[in-house]
């Protein structure tokens, strides 16, 4: 069938995503260790209202339940995360052939459903019997992190062939080791972090490596960091220029700086400019180190929620243009400003010339089940069509896009937030577990069953 030029291209992954600790629950069943989280979030006063991810949305129970709503949706893809704890509960040695044999159930019955798994190793839930031996600050915690990726891929490996190695690194090591608010609640000077941040992209590294040499089948294999472009303020030259600047360099030792994480493990390289401004802070490192960071990538998936405006001033400078009074904001506060996420997509394809997933994208929105037994959620369906929309855009303009996953499947554990930030295209009642597929729900299967061709000429 020929295909309109409003579509989004063939092959194109249409799916939904989530992560272990924020919905699967049943934190002590089956062998599972305890992660930093479960330790954080029982800390008093480390989460709202004192939420934990003990059971969230009981999925670990009631996934067969959620597989049916996925293939409701029409879903071409599931993206979610291997518990580390679950499989390897002290983190190296034993393996707990309960928990693996869990996600060996959910791939047959994705597949049985016609749903392609896309599997993240990592989404922040790390263990806790290896944070007690250093965490992330180990030298050891590069192939500590390898070797649980090649249990994880020798058993699903057969079956499953989209990888991500580490979700939002920024975040973890960001707000987890540096302000406090995620765990493990550290507050770490910068050299520390940076160090951290080393052995972060040695990790990634070693587990390419892994996932390729455990894997009996073609993979194709990247990264999900959290990406936080800024747009120009009109589509003058100077002004993309201003705003290609301002998303890709590095002016000030700020750990968010995307080319500070995303330069190794593509070029190979530390950025110049993050060199100088991190100084001496920057920890020891060797050429080898650089080349077990940056083995070849099949993609590059891209978590983009926010965004700020920048436009050329005078000479270089670069000036940020603050949000119109009223301007849309999530439930989070975050700036909405989806035009934001096609310029993030050009200047992603521009340096590093790799495919693109985006693979979170989404809404916090005060959601509850009205009077008539729905869940009407129009912010969530024009905020999606909004970014969709640009991600066509892009498209039509040179991006290599292989899908598209909204975050998030269910309303879940929202880290610091508990559960008062609700993302979910299926609403969750927590006390209950009751699942209630939400009007954006039946809008994106709308999406996904014409190709996006039902988003209409939008841009």
């Amino acid at each position: 069938m020929k295909r309109s030029p409003e579509e989004f291209p063939a092959g194109f992954t249409w799916g939904a995503a989530t992560a272990a600790y924020q919905i699967e629950g049943a934190a002590r069943a089956d062998g599972r260790g305890p992660s930093v989280w479960d330790a954080f979030s029982h800390r008093p006063g480390a989460t709202f209202d004192g939420n934990t991810g003990d059971v969230a949305c009981d999925h670990y129970h009631r996934w067969r339940e959620d597989v049916a709503l996925m293939r409701q949706l029409g879903l071409g893809g599931y993206r979610f995360s291997v518990s580390w704890p679950r499989v390897i509960p002290a983190g190296t040695g034993r393996v707990n052939a309960k928990g693996l044999a869990f996600y060996d159930r959910l791939v047959d019955a994705l597949l049985a459903a016609r749903i392609d798994p896309w599997i993240t190793l990592f989404h922040w839930d790390f263990p806790l019997a290896l944070y007690d031996r250093g965490g992330w600050l180990s030298p050891d915690a590069p192939k500590w992190f390898a070797d649980y990726a090649g249990v994880v891929v020798r058993k699903l490996g057969d079956r499953v062939g989209h990888w991500i190695t580490l979700n939002e690194p920024q975040c973890f090591v960001g707000i987890g080791h540096s302000d406090g608010g995620h765990a493990p609640g550290l507050k770490l000077d910068l050299r520390d972090c940076l160090l951290a941040v080393h052995h972060v992209l040695l990790a990634h590294g070693l587990g390419v490596r892994a996932i390729r040499a455990a894997a009996n089948r073609k993979v194709l294999v990247g990264p999900a960091p959290i990406s936080t472009f800024t747009a120009p303020a009109t589509d003058a030259p100077r002004d993309v220029a201003a705003a290609r600047r301002a998303t890709m360099a590095i002016t000030g030792p700020n750990l968010w700086a995307l080319t500070w994480w995303h330069d190794p493990i593509v070029r190979g390289r530390y950025p110049e400019d993050g060199l100088r401004a991190f100084g001496s802070s920057v920890p020891a490192h060797s050429r080898r180190d650089l080349e077990i960071m940056s083995p070849p990538l099949d993609f590059f998936g891209l978590n983009f929620y926010r965004a700020g405006v920048v436009r050329a001033g005078r000479g270089d400078a670069i000036e940020n243009v603050p949000a119109p009074v009223g301007h849309p904001l999530t439930s989070f506060y975050w700036r909405i400003q989806p035009e934001a996420l096609y310029w993030g997509l050009r200047f992603y394809h521009e340096r590093y010339r790799l495919p693109m997933a985006v693979t979170e994208n989404g809404l916090a929105n005060p959601d509850w089940v009205a009077l008539d037994g729905r869940v009407h959620d129009p912010q969530r369906i024009d905020y999606t069509a909004r970014h969709l929309l640009a991600f066509r855009r892009a498209i039509r303009d040179g991006v290599r896009a292989l899908g598209y996953f909204h975050w998030s499947l269910l309303d879940n554990f929202e880290w610091g937030e508990g559960y008062r930030q609700r993302f979910g295209l299926i609403h969750v009642d927590f006390p209950t577990g009751q699942r209630t597929p939400k009007d954006s729900f039946h809008w994106y299967r709308n999406v996904i069953a014409t190709c996006g061709a039902s988003l209409g000429t939008g841009y």
